[in-house]
């Protein structure tokens, strides 16, 4: 069993290779983060193979807690492109409310 989790890390390793190729070319940033994502998943499936493959509980404690902070990095990115297009898309605030109410 150990040698069909360490072939399938590696068919892992493989397809995050080619997921680089999106994040260097990838047309926008949103294109970027989802092979960004992509590493932290395939990074997370690559350490659970290995941890059980090794019989190793710490590596997969480490790919637990990559788990995490690849969620915490969507909502980082999420917050910060809202922020950046709330200036220039649509106004905010007051602005926002006297628009509607057909002020100038």
């Amino acid at each position: 069993m150990q040698t069909f989790y360490l072939s399938v890390a590696c068919f892992l390793l493989l397809t995050m290779i080619a997921g680089l190729l999106r994040v260097f070319v990838g047309p926008g940033q949103e294109d970027r983060l989802v092979a960004v994502q992509l590493f932290g998943t395939t990074g997370v499936a690559v350490l659970l193979l290995l941890g059980a493959a090794l019989d190793a509980p710490a590596v997969r404690n480490t790919a637990m807690v990559f788990a995490v902070l690849a969620v915490l990095a969507v909502v980082a990115f999420v917050q910060s492109t809202e922020n950046a297009t709330r200036g220039k898309d649509r106004p905010s605030g007051r602005e926002d409310i006297r628009n509607r109410a057909g002020e100038k």
